[in-house]
């Protein structure tokens, strides 16, 4: 179900991509479909899902269903085992997905102790291994997320090897670089988004030394004058928790990098997705707090936007609350 066309922009692999970031708990399916209702051409990443989790999970359809107008969408696979990860990205590509991307920068302990995500950097030859593996197995571009560095370590000759070690191994030609160490001890994976500074001079180093493999870059993109600097300088932009908090962000960056006409209105995005509730809870019992949670912040900075939260925030858990729900909210806090 989808009440858009199939995206019509076409994937390019290399090109200067603005993205939304993958975020455990945050970007899900229902959160995707609504970012695409605000910005049609952004690229959208899954939450990571875990090679186990496909493998040995009785459910894959929960872990790789998502609407078609959610393209051009990447699948980030968390896993550190290459016939583990080939399988996936194989299945990942069965699904129809835009890219696979491998989390090497997720800091937490649940991650660490499956041993992927970014103590994985440690170990840039298993990395290689694994996107060689995938690379193999599909023939969509297969992409790696990582940090500067880790703990104590001098970054730019870190990241250096890493990169290095990879992209001479596997051939991989694209590496998301969020701009910031991870520490995996001493820091909560909140404390890891916020406490170690940006660095994108170290970044910008790497790019220099590699010039024929494409780096985006992630962390701290919160407006528009940020997205023009770092566009100008990377070879795209991944934008974070603004786009999650303030989602509206992402139809500046639509129109600023696009030039789209004719986009919903905040008021048509919000009815937009009273259809896509409705099939949810048809086709799989959603409640509908599972979706609006999302939408909290759609009027960020606008009269009424207050009561527009409290009103997702609270009586989404009735029992008996409805899709329509968001029709009311509209009407007590900008009508009313």
């Amino acid at each position: 179900m989808s009440n858009l066309p199939v995206c019509p922009r076409v994937y390019v692999h290399g090109e200067k991509q603005i993205s939304v970031a993958p975020m455990m708990d945050w970007t899900d399916r229902h959160c995707r479909y609504f970012h695409r209702l605000i910005a049609p051409s952004v690229t959208l990443y899954t939450e990571m899902v875990t090679t186990g989790a496909l493998i040995f999970g009785k459910d894959t359809e929960r872990f790789l269903a998502y609407d078609t107008a959610e393209h051009p969408i990447a699948l980030q696979l968390g896993g550190s085992d290459p016939k583990d990860l080939a399988y996936c990205a194989k299945l990942g590509e069965e699904w129809g997905y835009d890219e696979i991307n491998l989390n090497c920068g997720c800091p937490s302990d649940r991650v660490q102790s499956g041993s992927f995500g970014a103590c994985l950097m440690k170990e840039p030859d298993t990395v290689a291994d694994g996107v060689k593996a995938m690379q193999d197995a599909v023939s969509i571009p297969v992409t790696v997320k990582c940090r500067i560095g880790i703990d104590d370590c001098e970054p730019y000759s870190f990241l250096e090897d890493f990169v290095g070690t990879i992209a001479d191994k596997s051939g991989c030609k694209t590496f998301i670089i969020h701009a910031r160490k991870a520490w995996l001890k001493g820091l909560s994976p909140k404390e890891n988004r916020e406490v170690p500074p940006l660095q994108y001079d170290i970044a910008a180093k790497i790019k220099a030394a590699f010039p024929d493999l494409y780096f985006p870059v992630n962390g701290g993109i919160r407006t528009l004058e940020d997205a023009e600097e770092k566009i100008a300088q990377f070879d795209g932009i991944m934008i974070g928790r603004e786009a999650y908090q303030n989602p509206w962000f992402l139809r500046q960056i639509e129109e600023k990098f696009y030039q789209s006409q004719n986009l919903l209105s905040e008021t048509e995005v919000a009815l937009a997705m009273i259809p896509y509730i409705k099939e949810q809870q048809e086709r799989y019992g959603t409640p509908v707090k599972s979706v609006t949670r999302h939408m909290t912040g759609l009027f960020q900075g606008q009269p009424g936007a207050r009561k527009w939260r409290r009103i997702l925030s609270t009586r989404v858990h009735h029992d008996d609350a409805r899709a329509e729900i968001l029709e009311t909210a509209l009407e007590e806090a900008f009508e009313g």
